[in-house]
């Protein structure tokens, strides 16, 4: 094995915006507050200590349950904005795509590496497993808030490679509001290869 060891660093950001999928499809509305237990933000849809297996992960048999590392899902709006400006198209909100959570003031979210850390100024934790990788069911919500864009369904995955944010899990529970500063807490990294 080589590569280059970074050290564990902090760095600091800020609570943009928060939202909810509590409703029959996976897009979120925004809201004053997340409220956090173990099992995720409650009132999701995602929220639960278990969730079935799917197209990421194509080791089980889909369907199997295993436990849910993707309780919150966090964006940051200049990467959806790139990811916009590659689809050719004015904006890409937040809500669209299911998320939970938008934090500003952090470069490169989507390369937050697992086993980080996001300490909330209000006491929640939240455990970023890793990236969100973009998909065709986010692509389809896109196309459905832009009128004649189906294109959109299979061309988000390509556009959103790396810039569709990250999941995580309620590592300690809490509430999170907008305005709330973040301590994200990045451990020591080396490549592995």
């Amino acid at each position: 094995m080589s590569g280059t060891i970074v050290a564990a660093n902090v760095f600091n950001a800020v609570v943009d915006a928060v939202f909810v999928a509590d409703g029959a499809g996976f897009e979120t509305r925004s809201v004053e507050a997340l409220t956090l237990d173990f099992e995720g933000i409650v009132g999701d849809r995602h929220a639960g200590t278990t969730r079935r297996s799917g197209g990421r992960e194509p080791w089980y048999p889909r369907r199997t349950e295993i436990r849910n590392e993707r309780q919150v899902s966090i964006v940051a709006r200049d990467e959806l904005a790139e990811a916009a400006s590659a689809m050719g198209i004015a904006a890409l909100e937040p809500e669209w795509i299911g998320a939970n959570l938008v934090l500003g003031g952090l470069e490169h979210l989507s390369w937050v590496p697992p086993r980080s850390r996001l300490l909330f100024a209000g006491g929640a934790t939240i455990a970023i497993d890793g990236q969100n990788a973009p998909c065709r069911l986010a692509g389809a919500a896109i196309a459905r808030h832009i009128l004649g864009r189906e294109d959109l369904t299979l061309l988000f995955p390509k556009a959103a490679k790396h810039l569709r944010g990250l999941v995580g899990w309620v590592e300690k529970p809490g509430v999170i509001r907008v305005g709330e500063t973040v301590s994200v807490r990045v451990p020591v990294q080396r490549l592995y290869s």
